[in-house]
């Protein structure tokens, strides 16, 4: 039996899992951001919920954890930020313990119980407040150590010209320390950053999107613009993964006529031609972190006992 959680800044979701269709969820519990021993309480109580002994308890965070130290970087849970908190955990626990990124662990959900069934590489995009994404290759994550493989949102990668007829962009600073990133337009508050730019408004993604479907002209100019600056490195990710299938989690994954036009744009601009939806909405609609951490530790611990 594994207990799973998804680690969220706002509150920790825990579920049990016996094998890859049997996975429940559990109540929620708020998440002490500040307090580790709180942590660490709130994650024994949920634990204690399920009456059993786990194999394992792994972990969907939205952070990375550096492959040499085992340092986790997640700015938004200060009392784990800098943590080796694996090996911190599985000591206060006493169970072994997995950690994974929160977008490698959609990928896995989406590649083994959501719209990525039956394809050998998924590649599982979110457009959400930001950008992520995780790679899954016949059912394994690849490079799972520390979260990198898959972050398609950072890097100076973002074109200085987009749209039709083509406007100058901004190379805008980006959360990880560079500029120009497709986390910086690709997500919801990248939708607010262009929207600005391009016409000196400011109104939410929510407003600017119902805009958009209203038939604005200066909201579909935003759309415009910022469809052409991600569906290129998205097409490029697609290219060098091989993927035959690109789920897409986060808010603006449930905007049907933008995730539409996104791949259209991205078939266009791929070598591999499909006469099929290629970048679609994802399925795992019910806490896919959840699944994903549940599906991590399911193999984690039968590789251990095979280990054994």
């Amino acid at each position: 039996m594994i207990v799973s959680f998804d680690i969220g800044g706002t509150a920790i979701k825990g579920g049990i899992a016996h094998s890859m269709t049997d996975i429940t969820p559990l109540a929620r519990r708020p998440t002490p951001k500040h307090d580790f021993s709180e942590f660490v309480a709130a994650l024994r109580a949920v634990i204690a919920e399920t009456g059993e002994k786990p194999d394992c308890i792994s972990f969907s965070i939205a952070g990375v954890v550096d492959p040499d130290t085992q340092a986790l970087t997640c700015a938004n849970i200060p009392c784990i930020h800098g943590r080796r908190l694996a090996a911190e955990l599985q000591a206060e626990l006493g169970y072994p313990v997995l950690i994974a990124n929160d977008a490698d662990c959609f990928a896995m959900a989406e590649a083994m119980s959501g719209a990525g069934r039956g394809h050998r590489i998924v590649f599982g995009a979110i457009l959400g407040t930001g950008v992520g994404g995780g790679l899954v290759a016949d059912g394994r994550l690849v490079n799972a150590a520390g979260g990198f493989a898959g972050e398609w949102g950072h890097g100076p990668i973002i074109a200085s010209f987009a749209g039709n007829p083509p406007v100058a962009i901004p190379a805008y600073p980006c959360g990880c320390g560079q500029k120009g990133c497709v986390d910086t337009v690709g997500g919801a508050r990248g939708v607010e950053r262009l929207h600005n730019t391009l016409h000196g408004l400011e109104f939410s993604s929510e407003e600017i999107i119902s805009q958009w479907l209203d038939g604005d002209a200066k909201a579909e100019r935003t759309i415009d613009v910022l469809v052409d600056l991600v569906a290129s490195p998205l097409a490029l990710t697609v290219n060098i993964t091989g993927a035959t299938i690109v789920p897409v989690g986060g808010g603006l994954s449930n905007v049907e006529p933008l995730l539409a036009r996104l791949d259209a744009e991205v078939r266009a601009r791929i070598l591999r031609k499909f006469d099929r939806p290629l970048v679609v909405p994802s399925e795992c609609k019910v806490e896919p972190g959840l699944i994903g951490a549940a599906l991590l530790g399911l193999k984690f611990a039968e590789e251990r006992s095979h280990v054994a």
